[in-house]
C-alpha cells in the first residue's frame, strides 16, 4: 500500500517547475534526524505533496517517489540519505499553509506542529482533504 508524504523546498532553490523540467530529480540536502527517519520509510510508488516554503508557503504539486532511500552519493556521511522523485501533477489551486492552519482537522499534522521539518508523512485523510481543497 502506498504512503503519502510532504516534501518541502524553497522555490528559489528548487521549485515544482524545476522538477517538471527535469522529469526526475534526487531529493537531497536533508539533515534533520526525524526527516531522515521519514526518508528511510519512502518506497517507490509513494506519492508526495510538493510544498513551496518561503514567501509562498503552499502545496503546489504532487510528485511520485521513484526509488528507495540510498546514501547520498555526494556526501561523506552514510547517514544522509536521498531518494528520487518525478512530477505527477500540478495542483489546480495551491493549498496555502494559512488555509491548512485555519482548519481544525489538521491541528495534529506535523506541517502545523513542526513547520521546519522538510520531509513528513501525510495521513491519508489529510491527503484527501488537501486534494479537495486544491479543486477550484
Amino acid at each position: 500500500m502506498s504512503a503519502y508524504w510532504l516534501l518541502k523546498s524553497e522555490p528559489e532553490d528548487y521549485s515544482y517547475d524545476d522538477l517538471e523540467g527535469a522529469g526526475r530529480a534526487v531529493w537531497d540536502g536533508v539533515r534533520n534526524p526525524l526527516a531522515l527517519k521519514h526518508i528511510r520509510d519512502v518506497r517507490p510508488g509513494d506519492q508526495a505533496f510538493f510544498y513551496h516554503t518561503g514567501k509562498q508557503k503552499a502545496i503546489v504539486g504532487i510528485a511520485r517517489v521513484e526509488t528507495e532511500a540510498y546514501p547520498d552519493p555526494e556526501g561523506e556521511d552514510a547517514r544522509f540519505l536521498v531518494f528520487e522523485v518525478s512530477p505527477r501533477e500540478r495542483l489546480l489551486r495551491p493549498v496555502t499553509l494559512a488555509r491548512i492552519k485555519s482548519s481544525e482537522r489538521f491541528r495534529n499534522w506535523e506541517l502545523v506542529r513542526m513547520p521546519r521539518l522538510s520531509v513528513m508523512p501525510v495521513p491519508r485523510d489529510a491527503w484527501l482533504q488537501i486534494l479537495e481543497m486544491s479543486r477550484p
